[in-house]
């Protein structure tokens, strides 16, 4: 059972890296940047390949990964590699660490992990 100080340091640091991506996103649609790491022709992969069933949707694997690694996701792209569909996340852990994962898009397993400082 997480202390009622954990309960709000993990809300804090949910409600830190929403309001980080959230003002990226703001300031990049200000400024009429395109979304980092990706353009038109990702984004609809991305939907061709959710409305076709290949991939599950991003929500789903949210939410398995948050719950895994116990952090809050801050970063997503999508990519097609070799062949595999793959999110890359950036997820900001409970304990303040950052961690780095590759997950794959069709049945959600995560296929790296890459924490900062470590290899």
């Amino acid at each position: 059972m997480l202390s009622t100080f954990s309960r709000k340091r993990r809300h804090l640091l949910a409600l830190l890296g929403n309001l980080m991506l959230g003002a990226a996103l703001w300031t990049g649609a200000v400024q009429g940047w395109p979304p980092a790491h990706s353009d038109e022709s990702d984004h609809e992969l991305a939907r061709q390949a959710l409305q076709a069933g290949k991939v599950l949707p991003l929500r789903t694997v949210l939410d398995q990964v948050e719950r895994q690694f116990q952090g809050q996701v801050v970063k997503v792209e999508f990519e097609h590699d070799d062949g595999r569909f793959i999110y890359e996340m950036r997820l900001l852990q409970a304990n303040g660490q950052m961690a780095k994962l590759k997950v794959d898009a069709v049945d959600g397993r995560v296929l790296s992990v890459r924490r900062k400082g470590h290899d």
